[in-house]
């Protein structure tokens, strides 16, 4: 394998994509409501998505297998640890009602990997809530629009655009989970509940248009409404809405997991050139 698949595979893998992607929806809220850009805050939330995404996809992998890891496997482990380090180095360096937020999503991280309720709320036996049937998906769209729209704001004064924006937020992350759930239906256990599993690639597809447009329209209901930043949602919608139409089961190795997740760091790009 040359060393330019290397790395890419190891940017994937290590989920530095992804935590550049929770970045990038954090600075599309910042950006929205005018909010100052806080280094230790953002800093934070890179390394705590690679620790977390990591604890939560190696923990089962690995935690018997310490000497039986391939190599690529214990690379990642090792960075990890220094990834959480720096985790905590920041983490200190944030206000302590910021800390407390985030501890409260950092439990739900734990227990989403790790084994603690009574067997019969599981499909599998695992006994976290990532295997509780059909919880997946809302309960990840329910961390990723708090830590990137609620967690950001939480100093300023609520109001009902921020309200509006966590909404639109939470569904938006839904959308993007599609084309992963459309490939995952070839490894998935049935048993998950996993909405393409219950109603089809079809309709699962109908559904995430209809999202897609419910946000827009939801856009129209802000007190504050800036032409851009429509023009910017409709452009980033509509290249979700694209990906999520030609998503497949089987699809190309890095068509959701680099590409569709590149679409927030493009969204940022768009509200920069236009700003």
């Amino acid at each position: 394998m040359s060393y330019p698949k290397q790395f890419l595979n190891f940017y994937i893998n290590s989920s530095i994509h992804v935590a550049l992607s929770v970045c990038a929806l954090t600075l599309v809220t910042l950006f929205e409501f005018n909010v100052g850009v806080n280094k230790d805050f953002l800093y934070f939330l890179f390394f705590a998505t690679i620790t977390g995404y990591n604890f939560v996809k190696y923990f089962g992998v690995a935690k018997f297998h310490h000497r039986k890891l391939a190599n690529w496997l214990k690379s990642i482990q090792v960075f990890s640890f220094f990834c959480f380090l720096l985790m905590c180095f920041f983490g200190l360096k944030l206000p302590f009602k910021t800390q407390l937020f985030i501890l409260g999503f950092a439990i739900i991280t734990f227990f989403y990997a790790i084994p603690f309720l009574p067997k019969h709320f599981f499909v599998d036996k695992q006994h976290n809530l990532r295997s509780i049937g059909g919880l997946k998906i809302y309960l990840i769209a329910l961390v990723w629009s708090g830590v990137t729209v609620f967690l950001p704001l939480i100093n300023e004064n609520f109001n009902v655009d921020i309200f509006i924006t966590g909404i639109q937020r939470y569904m938006y992350i839904i959308v993007l989970m599609f084309p992963f759930e459309i490939r995952d239906l070839r490894f998935d256990s049935l048993k998950l509940s996993t909405i393409p599993q219950k109603i089809g690639e079809r309709n699962t597809k109908i559904i995430g248009a209809s999202l897609v447009l419910v946000i827009l329209i939801l856009e129209c209901f802000k007190d504050k409404i800036v032409i851009e930043n429509i023009c910017v949602l409709s452009t980033v919608l509509a290249i979700t809405l694209v990906f999520l139409l030609v998503a497949k089961k089987n699809q190309g190795k890095y068509f959701s997991s680099f590409w569709v997740e590149s679409i927030p760091i493009f969204w940022v790009i768009l509200l920069l050139l236009v700003s």
